[in-house]
This record gives structure tokens, C-alpha cells and sequence, in this order.
């Protein structure tokens, strides 16, 4: 019995090949139940299809609020900083130049090299003794981790400056036999060496927890290859280990050079002429506390400002090839810039790019 052909108005085809009515794209069959699809609900595949004419940008008002209540804070500080008279910007300009200020930035300076070359250097020895097999060192090392991480460094430092009252005198000698040679501890512990001393050793102790979890970030095998090349434990750790290990160790010493900076005013109270204690000593003659003090923190930040570019930089370096996206630089966070990720590689440039041949 022949099938009838379909009508026009029946929204169904026949297929060619099996005479089975098919459904048209984007046609609701007669007779089908259910809400009516909305239409464009269909996926064709053609870009065309998309209507995006009357598309809306997501609104963030919450964002625009923010930024409206800091913009409010921000005309209230500055109103503040600029009629208020107590600030004395006169003062503050007269001083910031001073060259007694800037005998005290020297003395700031060179005790943050002297503490943080000493903190560095002890901090590799201990953090390998703290990896050693050797019981007894690594005990002895993590004790060392132990006692000066506990104690602030305001208190190692006034016990140093007082280490007298403990120890009047210092000698070399054998031990329990004679001596060689002695002094006086209070000739011998000056401000400065006990300030050496003080931030020194607690720095040693904070920078073996950091190298050490650099020299963990390094992955074991690289050891294993290197020691199945005959190579010693010492140049392992000198020519495989810390070179790798150095993207991880330098981005915290950096803040710890910076922090050590900042600690360097704790010296103060040992009478020791540092720009705080510089300061210190003008206000208390002209008694113009807060000029002075000014003065002090706004060399602080030079300080620190300089401190971070070259963070910034040495970040960078040591980052290259080891992730997609770079350290933010300091001119990225002074002026607010996002990081923007590298674009991959096209599937052309990849299939282009030149293979290395393997020798069997």
C-alpha cells in the first residue's frame, strides 16, 4: 500500500534512505505536550545565531561603592595632613637633609648588612646541620632554631649589652686549663657588637627554617642523579641543590632584608646611633617629637622603597622559566597594574616547532 506523502503544513521530512519522518530543527510537531521552547534555544552550531545586540555588561556596584568610600577616606587624610600644624612641614623639610640624619642611615645600613650577611651564612650551616643524619647535630641545630626563635629580639639584645653583669670577664684557653688570653667584657661588648650579636643570631635562626624548606623544594631525584654520577655530598648541595633551591630561598629573604632594616631601630635602647635613636636624640632638645619622627619614617620608606625594586628584580630573575606568570615587579604593584598571564602557544607554532632527535 503506498504511504501518502506529507503535507506541507506537518513540520516533519521523510528520510530518503528509511521513509522515517524525522523532526525539523526548530518546529514543534502537532500534538507534542509541554511548554513551548523558547526560541534560539537551539544550539545550530552557527555563530550567527547569537544574539549578543542587547547582551549587558555584569554590573559591579559594590566595587564602585568601595572605591567612593575610599576616595572619601583619602580627601580626609589629606585635608588632615594639610591643616593640621602640628606636623611642622617646615621642620620635617629642615631635617630630612641633615647631615646628622644621615650618619645615622649609614649606621642603619651597615648593621642591616653586617646582621643579615651573618644570618644568611649561619642560617645554611644550621639548616644543613638540621638535614644532617647526625643526631646529635640536628638536635643541637634545631635547639638553636628553638632558643632564639622564642626569644624576642628586643630582650637577646638588652641581655648582650649586659652580658657583663653574667660574664666580667672573657677568655681563650683550654678548657678547664689555662688561659690564654682575657679581657673585660665591658671593653670587649660595645653598642655595636652587641647590636651585631642580637640581630645576628636570631637572624641565623629564621634563615635556617627558610633554606631549609628550599633545599626540601628541590626534588629528591635531582640528588639521586647526582650521586649516581659520583659527585659528593658537598658538591651536590654546592652545584645541584642551592641553585635550584634559590627561587624559593630568595623571595622570603628579601622580606627578611627588609625586616631587618626595619629591627635595625630596636637598637635604640642600647644607645646605639641609628636614625631612630638620631632622631631620638634631636626631639629630645627641641622637643619637636612628631617633625622628627616623621623625618625617621619617611627615610624608612626610601629605604625599604629601594630595598623592594632590587627584591623585585632578583625575583624575577631567579622565576624565569619555572612558571607562567613572573613575580609582580614594584612598578606593577606602585601603579597598580594585574598580572597578566602568558598567552600558550597556538596549536600552528607548537606543531611547528622543531623536535630534538634522540641518539637510541
Amino acid at each position: 500500500m503506498a504511504t501518502p506523502p506529507p503535507s506541507p503544513d506537518s513540520g516533519t521530512c521523510t528520510d530518503s534512505d528509511t521513509d522515517t519522518p524525522a523532526v525539523a530543527i526548530g518546529v514543534r510537531p502537532k500534538g507534542a505536550e509541554g511548554p513551548e521552547e523558547p526560541k534560539g534555544s537551539h544550539d545550530t552550531g552557527d555563530a550567527g545565531d547569537v544574539d549578543v545586540a542587547h547582551a549587558v555588561p555584569v554590573r559591579h556596584p559594590l566595587r564602585w561603592l568601595s572605591v567612593a568610600v575610599l576616595a572619601v577616606l583619602a580627601a580626609q587624610l589629606g585635608h588632615f595632613l594639610a591643616t593640621n600644624p602640628n606636623f611642622e612641614w617646615g621642620t620635617v623639610g629642615d631635617y630630612f637633609g641633615a647631615q646628622v640624619f644621615g650618619q645615622g642611615i649609614a649606621t642603619t645600613v651597615k648593621l642591616t648588612v653586617v646582621a643579615m650577611a651573618i644570618g644568611i651564612v649561619g642560617g645554611v650551616f644550621v639548616a644543613v646541620g638540621r638535614m644532617s643524619e647526625n643526631r646529635v647535630l640536628s638536635s643541637v641545630c634545631g635547639a638553636y632554631v628553638w632558643f632564639f626563635r622564642g626569644i624576642p629580639v628586643l630582650v637577646q639584645l638588652i641581655f648582650w649589652y649586659n652580658l657583663s653583669a653574667l660574664l666580667p670577664r672573657i677568655s681563650v684557653g683550654i678548657p678547664f686549663g689555662p688561659e690564654f688570653a682575657g679581657t673585660q667584657t665591658n671593653s670587649l661588648i660595645s653598642p655595636w657588637l652587641a647590636a651585631i650579636l642580637g640581630l645576628g643570631l636570631n637572624e641565623a635562626a629564621y634563615m635556617a627554617e627558610i633554606v631549609r624548606g628550599g633545599l626540601l623544594g628541590v626534588d629528591h631525584g635531582q640528588t639521586e642523579a647526582a650521586s649516581a654520577l659520583g659527585m659528593g655530598r658537598a658538591r651536590i648541595l654546592r652545584r645541584i641543590v642551592l641553585p635550584q633551591a634559590m627561587r624559593f630561598i630568595v623571595p622570603p629573604t628579601g622580606s627578611q632584608v627588609i625586616n631587618m632594616l626595619k629591627a635595625t631601630s630596636l637598637v635604640s635602647v642600647i644607645a646605639l646611633a641609628d636614625l631612630l635613636y638620631t632622631a631620638q636624640s634631636i626631639y629630645n632638645r627641641t622637643f619637636e617629637t612628631i617633625p622628627l619622627l616623621i623625618v625617621a619614617c619617611l627615610w624608612y620608606l626610601v629605604m625599604t622603597s629601594v630595598l623592594y625594586i632590587g627584591q623585585s628584580f632578583i625575583e624575577r630573575h631567579y622565576a624565569r622559566g619555572s612558571s607562567r606568570n613572573a613575580p609582580q615587579s614594584f612598578w606593577d604593584f606602585a601603579f597598580f597594574r594585574r598580572r597578566t598571564p602568558r598567552a600558550p602557544l597556538a596549536a600552528s607554532e607548537t606543531a611547528s616547532a622543531p623536535v630534538s632527535e634522540t641518539s637510541s
